[in-house]
């Protein structure tokens, strides 16, 4: 091997390291967001926890934007950018709604499906092929849920519901973002602030609960650290195969089974630890098949969305 190949060998294994590091700071502080978010709804409405969140993100992007040079305008396509937005606002809102009641593993599990419902509904939205390997591994997920979920009269919540609901509203959120893909970060990041933003203006006074010094901080802290999360998940993808990285977002379950228990003393349920070790199998197949098949030309190579929720 050349002293040049090798030179690009260390390179490309060093962009892969760091690319795996931001990955996982990303994942804990996304999951340290949803600890806090948990904290607030207990005490806060949904909508006055949005409201706060969005002010104190909106005052990191905005500035960042600026020093980008991206523009603020109506983007291409925005009937397209509307819906989006308001799926990321339904999502979101459901997520925290969900964790009101539920442990923060359960509701996490039902969100880690996105990428399986993604994979079911592409084939009928983006017109993508499917073959019988996704077939299987789609199947495999679906079973997953079912485990989780236990449907029946007596095990079904509304809780759940509101947390099964908000996963689908999250895949349907990733379609978007792929028919999107061509818009910078910034202006999807700040469409989806807005819409939070116009909703907690919507909701909030209706239960509105002035906060204390303490929670206001903790309340703009969250939007502040969903900024910062956001920002080392999408640099990881630039500096990094996502193919590579993005397996290292399905630590989500096991940083909320640990916080969920350390905050709140959660216990995870046994059918809810195999229905999310299902599911986390049948993402991590779905991912190895389209990167196989990307690799041919069989599909695009950007396929690959986070799995990681907005909230």
């Amino acid at each position: 091997m050349s002293h040049s190949a090798s030179q690009s060998a260390k390179m490309v294994r060093s962009g892969a390291l760091v690319g795996i590091g931001l990955m996982l700071l990303g994942t804990f502080m996304f999951s340290v967001n949803d600890v806090m978010g948990k904290w607030l709804v207990a005490t806060y409405s949904v909508g006055q926890v949005l409201l706060l969140r969005s002010i104190a993100a909106l005052a990191i992007l905005l500035p960042l934007m600026h020093r980008q040079n991206i523009p603020l305008k109506v983007p291409p396509q925005p009937g397209l950018h509307a819906v989006r937005i308001l799926l990321s606002t339904f999502e979101v809102a459901c997520f925290y709604w969900a964790v009101t009641y539920l442990p923060l593993a359960d509701v996490m599990t039902y969100y880690l499906a996105g990428p399986i419902y993604v994979a079911a509904f592409a084939v009928f939205w983006l017109g993508e092929k499917i073959d019988k390997p996704r077939i299987l591994a789609i199947g495999v997920g679906f079973i997953g849920v079912l485990i989780a979920l236990r449907p029946s009269p007596a095990t079904i919540s509304w809780p759940a519901s509101i947390a099964l609901a908000g996963s689908v509203f999250y895949s349907l959120l990733m379609i978007t973002t792929r028919k999107l893909r061509d818009t910078d970060d910034g202006t999807l990041v700040l469409g989806q602030m807005l819409g939070n933003l116009i909703f907690g203006i919507a909701v909030a006074p209706f239960a509105w609960v002035t906060p204390g010094w303490l929670d206001l901080a903790g309340l703009f802290l969250l939007g502040i650290v969903s900024m910062v999360a956001h920002a080392c998940v999408n640099r990881s993808l630039k500096i990094a195969p996502a193919s590579v990285v993005a397996p290292y977002q399905y630590t989500l379950i096991i940083w909320a089974i640990v916080l969920g228990y350390l905050a709140f003393g959660d216990i995870v349920e046994f059918w809810t630890l195999v229905g999310a070790a299902v599911i986390c199998t049948a993402g991590l197949a779905l991912l190895l098949l389209e990167r196989e098949a990307a690799r041919r030309g069989r599909v695009p190579k950007d396929i690959e969305e986070p799995v990681l929720p907005e909230a």
